[in-house]
């Protein structure tokens, strides 16, 4: 396989006194690679290299990139009606992918409100939260519970439900407060859980989790038994349960959906990510007929007063049509089990390694924690697997992969091979 030059495009050269990366220190970070196209579990860059994706665009590509049916999906709809605004206008793509998200969701998730990104779908769960206890005459009930180590997005709510001492602290004295804890794990934890709701109650509009796995917070995982009594305790002080499954909703973590691992039905379900099978950007917010229900009326301000130019977006729906068929029609969820096979025999014996504090994988998730990192050293790991092939993206003290169903086992066992082999060069 091609090692990475350091020749720069002339696109890229010209172009780069104009753009502004995401999560980037741009005065110590090396030049981004340039991609010219994707295949698969590839991404082939301007010189020629070839990398094999190891975290699947953000684990968004779960199908790998390009898969014809959703490309074609996508051809005919951009030949007939790319986009068209949603508020007085209705399309069949948008019908029809809610009714499908419908009926393979958690039982009783019957209505999809669409917007343009996972922290989007965020905070039109937050604002449906707050509203749905407004509507009733209680304007009280407007914060919201979260855990230490979650990460929800990146805008204003979002960010406030996240992790306060995470990357989002220096807006602390800017976003709205919210009560972020501990996540709960065995008996004491759960009963002062508990007493804190019952404390609380009163001002909490509702709980809000990733369930089973905390993503950009540092892929800390969770047991559905610990999921599941989070949720019977919110419900037993009448709170609304928000399940943020923007990383692990459509089978990463084995199931479509992590809450089925517990056997629970958040009132308000967030999506994004792999919901086009990393194609393009569209969110979405599903919620009970029950929450639903409480913003009909005869009065316009009881309505929820939202909604994004590209809500719904034809385009971007057809895509998820696409992806879903997908799901029916391959072998994703074994794709995933089998992954997790691998990724165990192949990353769990980093466990023994120096400088490794936990080995964590499940479904299509494998996490090597590590002691030590700094934003130095985090460079200099991504640089160590860009020229061996790979493309990993660690951070703050973690390097995982979370591939493309579709990769098989040799490119995974290229990306397991680079994991373990800079792990023990530390």
């Amino acid at each position: 396989m091609k090692k990475p030059s350091h020749n720069i495009p002339a696109w890229q050269e010209k172009g780069a006194p104009h753009i502004w990366h995401p999560y980037t220190q741009a005065e110590i970070a090396p030049t981004p690679i340039a991609a010219a196209a994707t295949q698969g579990s590839e991404i082939h860059l301007e010189d020629g290299t070839v990398l094999i994706d190891g975290i699947a665009s953000w684990w968004s590509a779960c199908h790998g990139y390009n898969h014809p049916a959703i490309l074609s999906a996508m051809d005919t709809q951009l030949k007939t009606m790319p986009h068209v605004m949603f508020a007085g206008i209705a399309h069949a793509p948008a019908y029809t992918l809610a009714e499908k998200l419908s009926s393979i969701a958690p039982k009783g998730l019957s209505r999809a409100f669409f917007s343009d990104s996972g922290s989007v779908a965020i905070e039109v769960a937050m604002k449906m939260a707050v509203q749905y206890w407004k509507n009733q005459g209680n304007s009280q009930k407007n914060r919201f519970v979260s855990f230490r180590h979650g990460y929800h997005g990146d805008t204003m709510g979002a960010m406030s439900v996240g992790d306060q001492d995470g990357m989002h602290k220096i807006f602390t004295h800017y976003m709205p407060m919210q009560y972020t804890i501990d996540l709960p794990s065995d008996e004491y934890s759960f009963a002062e859980f508990d007493v804190l709701l019952g404390d609380l109650k009163k001002s909490i509009a509702g709980v809000i989790i990733e369930p089973l796995v905390q993503g950009a917070g540092g892929l800390k995982f969770h047991t559905p038994d610990v999921l599941a009594e989070i949720y019977r305790i919110a419900k037993k002080h009448g709170l609304l349960f928000i399940a943020d499954e923007i990383m692990t909703g459509f089978g990463r973590t084995g199931m479509m959906f992590a809450c089925n691992e517990s056997g629970i039905t958040p009132d308000i379900l967030c999506l994004g990510k792999a919901l086009t099978g990393g194609a393009i950007s569209l969110g979405a917010t599903l919620a009970t007929e029950e929450i639903y229900g409480k913003f009909l009326s005869d009065k316009l301000e009881n309505a929820l007063m939202h909604g994004p130019t590209y809500m719904a977006n034809p385009l971007a729906c057809s895509a998820a049509l696409a992806s879903l068929t997908l799901f029916e029609k391959e072998p994703r969820l074994k794709q995933v089990e089998a992954i997790e096979a691998q990724l165990t025999e192949e990353l769990l014996p980093l466990q023994k390694a120096d400088k490794v504090v936990d080995v964590r994988i499940k479904g299509a998730i494998g996490a090597v924690q590590l002691e030590g990192l700094d934003y130095t050293k985090v460079l200099a790991l991504r640089k160590q697997c860009l020229e061996k092939g790979v493309w990993l993206r660690p951070f703050g003290d973690v390097i995982y992969t979370t591939p493309a169903f579709t990769i098989n086992p040799k490119e995974l066992s290229q990306i397991t091979k680079v994991i373990r082999e800079v792990v023990h060069g530390l």
